[in-house]
């Protein structure tokens, strides 16, 4: 069992044995995904850490678009429940990067596209390849691509 997976596995036990509801119940849904990840395809296979990772950042934003929609319903006791579901599995993620540090690799990025003959908003494509690599896990794709548009642009 990898260290990630083993580690969601003795919080769920802590979490059970505490009576935590919240961290037990979330815990539990994460492992179930990561289970059904490790089974999906023609035999079953360990995931690595970082294919965990991704399990668990997916389920995060799940959480996170879960709450959106629920606060646009008027449905403020659920959103609060995924929100407080998101937080904890920020907890296993990687710290997310800050606007400023974001900014910083992308204007990086932008600059190598350009050093490399990429020009305006058909330099997307190369922008992200190289911001892609070096931000994996720390930031969300869409936030990346908000901010390549905006440095295009400008």
């Amino acid at each position: 069992m990898t260290t990630l997976k083993s580690k969601l596995q003795d919080d769920l036990n802590a979490a059970i044995r505490g009576r935590d509801e919240l961290r037990s119940s979330t815990l539990r849904l994460t492992l179930t995904a990561i289970t059904k990840e490790e089974v999906a395809g023609k035999e079953k296979r360990e995931l690595s850490d970082d294919e965990v990772q991704k399990v668990i950042t997916r389920e995060a934003k799940k959480r996170r678009e879960a709450a959106e929609a629920f606060a646009q319903g008027g449905r403020a006791e659920q959103a609060e429940r995924e929100r407080a579901e998101g937080e904890v599995l920020a907890q296993y993620l990687p710290k997310q990067l800050s606007d400023e540090e974001l900014d910083a690799i992308v204007a990086q990025a932008v600059e190598e596209a350009r050093a490399a003959g990429a020009e305006g908003p058909r330099a997307m494509g190369a922008v992200m390849k190289i911001v892609s690599p070096k931000v994996a896990g720390q930031a969300e794709g869409g936030r990346v691509a908000a901010v390549v548009k905006k440095l295009l642009a400008g």
